[in-house]
């Protein structure tokens, strides 16, 4: 990945009633969704001076995104696909298992122009409150899937380690997907003449990627939780025996996450065009973003907020 200056900007942090709101998506109205680890799903105005619960999963929700419908698409990470209606909080589940078999960590997603809908399940071996096992372990057991219009899942890649944030082009010619233990985005071709073939969009990023997101300005916006942690790093090369034994260590012992507020913004060749970062003393470890008209929206599992970039792009 080139290298590009970073920018410091400036924060506006906006509380949730709820604790982890870890990732957003923006209305056409300028309505920004996210959902805290008690399973609600809550609605801020753009001026963040009113906010609403719209619905609950009972679960714990992820990755957000709108459907043609009009409804909500949350990757829940107990309960799979779903799809919440933010008038009457109705849910219905669209995805719970593939092939047989039940998808364990439900985290991000994109909608296709066809009615196909693109999610990661991050692991096959930890559940979400374990994932700083699965990343230590360096399972490689995530996997992209797709949802069908007519409820067919099937795997696109498999392999991943750590599936996470997941987005498309604006062309429709690829899809994305975020490795956060590889710290690279794997990308699919879907149509041209590379159709069906997978490279990386990004690779040796300068920190972890969560979930990812295709911005109105045609970029793919890409949070990092935090900076390379060199620990981390050795565990993970590791033989097999030593990262069992190291995600089993108490979590003080264990490598941790470095705080930190930044973002990325690549173009279809995976070049850098922003490198935005910001105090993480007021917020840290992004997991959502959400660029729409030049406004940039971050969401964080760690964090009982959403924030906003004050920035204006050249």
């Amino acid at each position: 990945m080139a290298r590009l200056a970073r920018v410091k900007v400036a924060l506006t942090v906006v509380p949730v009633p709820g604790h982890g709101a870890e990732d957003v998506v923006v209305d056409e109205q300028g309505a920004v969704f996210t959902g805290t680890d008690d399973g609600s799903v809550w609605r801020i105005r753009d001026d963040g001076r009113r906010i609403d619960r719209v619905g609950a999963t009972g679960g714990r929700p992820l990755g957000l995104e709108l459907l043609p419908d009009g409804r909500l698409l949350v990757c829940d990470a107990h309960r799979g696909l779903l799809a919440l209606d933010t008038g009457t909080g109705a849910v219905e589940p669209l995805a719970t298992h593939v092939h047989g078999e039940r998808i364990l960590v439900c985290n991000n997603a994109a909608v296709h122009s066809s009615g196909a809908i693109y999610f990661s399940d991050s692991s096959r071996v930890f559940p979400l409150e374990r994932w700083r096992a699965d990343l230590v372990e360096s399972t490689g057991t995530g996997r992209l899937l797709r949802r069908d219009p007519d409820g067919t899942v099937d795997v696109v890649l498999d392999g991943l380690r750590f599936a996470n944030g997941v987005a498309l082009s604006a062309d429709e010619a690829y899809v994305a997907v975020a490795e956060t233990g590889g710290r690279t985005v794997v990308r699919r071709w879907l149509a041209g003449p590379r159709a069906g073939r997978v490279d990386r969009l990004a690779e040796d990023l300068p920190g972890y990627p969560d979930n990812i997101a295709r911005g109105s300005d045609g970029l793919i916006w890409v949070t990092l939780a935090s900076p390379r942690v060199p620990s981390l790093e050795r565990v993970m090369r590791a033989p097999v025996p030593v990262r069992r034994v190291s995600s089993r260590l108490p979590r003080r012992l264990q490598p941790a996450p470095v705080r930190s507020a930044r973002v990325v913004a690549l173009d279809d060749a995976g070049e850098v065009v922003h490198d935005l970062s910001a105090d993480p003393a007021s917020y840290h470890m992004v997991t959502g973003v959400r660029e729409r008209l030049g406004r940039v929206w971050l969401g964080s599992l760690e964090e009982s907020a959403v924030a906003v970039m004050e920035w204006a792009p050249v």
